[in-house]
């Protein structure tokens, strides 16, 4: 295998001058649950109110990572050779939603640097996927800078909304590797926050993000 000489060069100015720069601190808030389940209407609602608030955020969403970072092949072969494609493209097997977790929680970690409150929205259905980027961040940064919300809807609740139409296709089997029909979904075993999304309206539930944050001491009240 080649060797590579790779060299980590520290920053002029670091993380600590960032924060204080934004007059908050950074971290990840990682909403993950099934599909429907509400994760990116509630970060959003969380994302526009701190926003307001004057705190400096970003939001990281499953589709829209899609689109640029973690294309599928076919998306890519658009502009890209067929070789190139079928090499870097990510499908949705559990090798290609590995991928696709860890490159989202290597940005999520440079954002988190940076001193913005990252807000990322992904099914992430693997608990082993979701632990390692706890471990990336807590590793660079210490303990608080990953808080996991598990977006607890049932499963029922879901496929009612069914946003996508997925649910349904899965169901008709014109859909393989559908999380919670087909694929697994493995829940947190001790999310920092666990919302109620079937029986809370959205607004309620960024709310206690939003409370749990101010708690935690990342933004003021």
């Amino acid at each position: 295998m080649e060797k590579v000489e790779v060299t980590w060069h520290e920053h002029a100015v670091s993380r600590d001058d960032r924060q204080q720069l934004n007059g908050h601190r950074g971290c990840v808030v990682w909403f993950t649950g099934l599909s429907g389940c509400g994760k990116s209407t509630i970060a959003n609602l969380v994302d526009r109110q701190l926003h307001d608030q004057g705190v400096h955020t970003f939001l990281l969403d499953g589709d829209n990572v899609r689109h640029g970072l973690n294309p599928s092949t076919a998306m890519l072969a658009e502009s890209h050779d067929a070789d190139f494609a079928q090499r870097f493209g990510l499908g949705f097997g559990p090798a290609d939603r590995e991928e696709n977790i860890r490159r989202i929680g290597a940005v999520a970690e440079l954002f988190c640097q940076a001193g913005l409150i990252t807000l990322a929205a992904f099914v992430s259905p693997y608990r082993k996927d979701r632990d390692l980027v706890r471990h990336r961040l807590e590793a660079s940064g210490g303990p608080g800078d990953f808080i996991e919300v598990f977006v607890d809807t049932p499963l029922e609740v879901c496929e009612s909304r069914d946003p996508k139409g997925l649910y349904k296709k899965a169901r008709a089997g014109e859909l393989k590797g559908m999380t919670g029909i087909d694929d697994p979904y493995e829940a947190p075993l001790k999310p920092e926050i666990t919302l109620a999304g079937g029986s809370a309206p959205p607004d309620q539930l960024a709310a206690t993000v939003i409370a749990q944050l101010v708690e935690r001491g990342i933004v003021s009240g």
